[in-house]
């Protein structure tokens, strides 16, 4: 079901298609997912326009991994979310270090689209990768569970 209420946005990055015109574009729930992916990996400041948009977990980049840093990086991620998507219902922010790769935390996200009631997750995995070393894999799990 189509609900033009929810936006329609450029793919990020931009993808092409020569059989459609112009930008492919994403609407309704593919779009509130790549919008969340975009403000975890933006950096205030980064956007002109919007200096305040953003998520700054890359100052918590080097710190130990403690309850104390889990906590402050839930909270990075529930603040980005309340101020900067307006679309959804955040319920529940769950960081998870077991991914049996040392500098990997998984960030799960289970939101709820106000308007329709569809409950989904998004797992951000967060990490930096070196120049040399970009083929590991990026998952974005979006699982919809309607009511």
């Amino acid at each position: 079901m189509h609900y033009p209420f929810l936006g329609r946005g450029w793919s990020f990055p931009p993808a092409f298609d020569r059989n459609i015109p112009g930008v492919e574009m994403l609407e309704d729930e593919k779009d509130i997912a790549s919008s969340l992916e975009i403000l975890l990996s933006t950096l205030p400041g980064e956007r002109v326009m919007l200096p305040q948009y953003g998520c700054n977990l890359d100052e918590l980049l080097f710190e130990s991994l403690d309850t104390r840093m889990k906590t402050l990086m839930a909270d990075k991620v529930e603040s980005a979310i309340l101020y900067h998507e307006p679309r959804i219902e955040l319920e529940k922010v769950v960081l998870d270090d077991s991914a049996g790769l040392e500098g990997i935390v998984l960030i799960r996200i289970e939101y709820r689209v106000k308007t329709t009631n569809s409950r989904f997750n998004l797992v951000f995995p967060y990490y930096k990768l070196e120049g040399t070393d970009v083929n590991l894999p990026v998952t974005l799990n979006l699982i919809a569970d309607n009511d």
